[in-house]
């Protein structure tokens, strides 16, 4: 008996493999029994962006992942930008987040992040009519400038006058908490401080977003069994979860208090921060807690570790391309020549409560310090030198969806309903067919065009910012508050990164550097 089952198991695991690979046409990488083509990606697990995108290049651009036998780790990958557009902008009612991301994205709820179809639309719609606003923009804006004269130049004061090596990206991730805080829920944690002190918060968001990854990697019976069973990974994420959760339904119940004793008038004059406005603004439909947690989830995702990862890369970049550092300097300083005649853009001008001598004695000085929204608007270079780290270095690395129905790709490759396609935008700013034979070069140059103006590439090539309908909202806002956060910590330091530090990309959702920035922080000579 035990002969004859030996027989069959051989037959029938012999027959699978026969239709695995019949079925997969374009495999990326060996398909071993058993472990399907899993082995050589853990193998490569710790440089896993690099490794995929030199997979993809020798295979054309578009390959087929299959994970071990009898899971759901099947995926067709891509880096071709044509598969790309017909995805995210041509057909993009047969390309949905799907069950299977909002399972792994579950900490995310039904926010804008993980919702489709007509819950999708309502979410963004609401969140484009108020961050459009010019009152929004004025309130960050005055966020990041106070936030920035009053902490990030403070800190880096400090780390110069001490002489001290520092990890940047520690220092840029701690002010991006605390602004991002500032602006969805209108509360200031106060991460970034002299002791770096370790915020509860702060320490459950980071750990709440890091184990989604873990998600991607392992077979998704995996870690639903650990979830179940509270154990490994799974216990971690759900406790860092509720941590972070008790935090923004207190911060809701104390909104929704404030709110109800507030008069019009007084609403009218308040800060403008996110959580207000979501509550106040319901358009015909009540936002309960639910939907308000699930929000702001979300915007503290999309807004807090992007910015960090930009300008840790940011920092890094130009620390190596001394040439390109001096001509963001020289174009800071010649757009203060310009401007030093002109009164500051705005700074405080809606804090009606604020004594108004104090007022002015700290509008001077960030003034002085900080560049305003529209002074850092005609930083061209500058802003051709972000595109480009996030061209290299996307704050998002990759990117999935989940076909409806059958399709057919521009290549002439058939797509079945329910698969899973990934994406890489790491892999597609590497890409020669893209951005040309220097594409591995820092050039800022190539956003720049002839008459000095900056040159905006198809949003399906450059997808940092995704593409089509779901193309970010806040793109320009985000813009804006990394070449203020650049231009005020060039204008007044110099980073010099700690000799023998090396760069590594994290496994994570989102690109950071595993052993942070590392470096010392110099006086710029005037």
């Amino acid at each position: 008996m035990l002969l004859y089952a030996a027989i069959i198991s051989s037959f029938l695991c012999s027959l699978y493999l026969f239709h695995r690979r019949r079925s997969c046409t374009h495999p990326l990488l060996r398909d071993y029994p058993i472990l399907g083509m899993l082995p050589p990606l853990l193998f490569n697990l710790w440089r896993v962006h690099d490794f995929f995108t030199e997979v993809l290049t020798k295979h054309g651009g578009t390959g087929e992942f299959k994970g071990p036998w009898f899971t759901d780790m099947n995926y067709l990958v891509t880096c071709d930008s044509l598969k790309v557009q017909h995805m995210l902008c041509k057909n993009f009612d047969n390309y949905v987040k799907g069950h299977d991301f909002r399972d792994i994205f579950e900490q995310f709820g039904d926010g804008f992040v993980t919702a489709d179809s007509e819950t999708w639309k309502y979410i963004r719609n609401l969140l484009h009519s108020l961050i459009k606003q010019r009152r929004f923009e004025v309130f960050v804006h005055q966020t990041v400038q106070k936030k920035v004269y009053t902490s990030l130049l403070s800190i880096l004061d400090h780390a110069q006058q001490q002489g001290r090596v520092v990890d940047l990206q520690d220092i840029l991730n701690r002010f991006t908490f605390d602004n991002i805080c500032s602006t969805i829920v209108g509360h200031d944690p106060k991460c970034l401080s002299i002791d770096f002190p370790d915020v509860a918060i702060e320490k459950a968001f980071n750990e709440s977003k890091e184990w989604i990854f873990y998600r991607h990697a392992v077979p998704g019976s995996v870690w639903k069994l650990q979830k179940w069973l509270q154990i490994g990974q799974e216990k971690k994420m759900t406790e860092a979860c509720k941590s972070f959760d008790d935090f923004i339904y207190s911060c809701i119940a104390s909104k929704r208090e404030e709110l109800s004793k507030c008069s019009r008038e007084g609403m009218e004059e308040a800060p403008f921060d996110l959580l207000t406005a979501l509550i106040t603004e319901e358009r015909g439909r009540v936002h309960d807690d639910k939907f308000l947690r699930d929000a702001a989830f979300n915007l503290f995702a999309a807004g807090r570790e992007t910015i960090t990862s930009v300008l840790t890369w940011f920092f890094w970049l130009i620390a190596k391309h001394p040439i390109v550092e001096a001509k963001i300097i020289e174009e800071i300083r010649d757009n203060l020549k310009t401007d030093e005649k002109k009164n500051d853009h705005g700074f405080l001008e809606d804090h009606r409560n604020h004594n108004l001598d104090q007022e002015q004695d700290l509008k001077k000085s960030v003034s002085g310090v900080v560049l305003g929204m529209e002074e850092v608007k005609k930083l061209v270079y500058l802003h051709g030198a972000l595109c480009e780290v996030m061209r290299l270095f996307p704050p998002v690395p990759i990117e999935r969806k989940q076909a409806v129905k059958a399709d057919t790709l521009p290549s002439g490759h058939r797509v079945n309903g329910n698969t899973m396609i990934i994406f890489s935008p790491y892999a597609m700013g590497r890409n020669e067919e893209i951005w040309g034979k220097d594409c591995l070069e820092f050039k800022p140059e190539r956003w720049i065009s002839d008459r000095g103006e900056i040159v905006y590439a198809a949003a399906y090539k450059f997808i940092a910012f995704n593409a089509g309908p779901r193309i970010c909202v806040g793109k320009d806002l985000a813009f804006v508050q990394m070449k203020m956060v650049a231009a005020a910590i060039l204008r007044k330091y110099c980073f010099k990164v700690e000799e023998g530090h090396v760069a590594t990309p994290t496994h994570s959702i989102v690109v950071l550097m595993e052993n942070g920035l590392k470096g010392r922080i110099m006086k710029r000579e005037v």
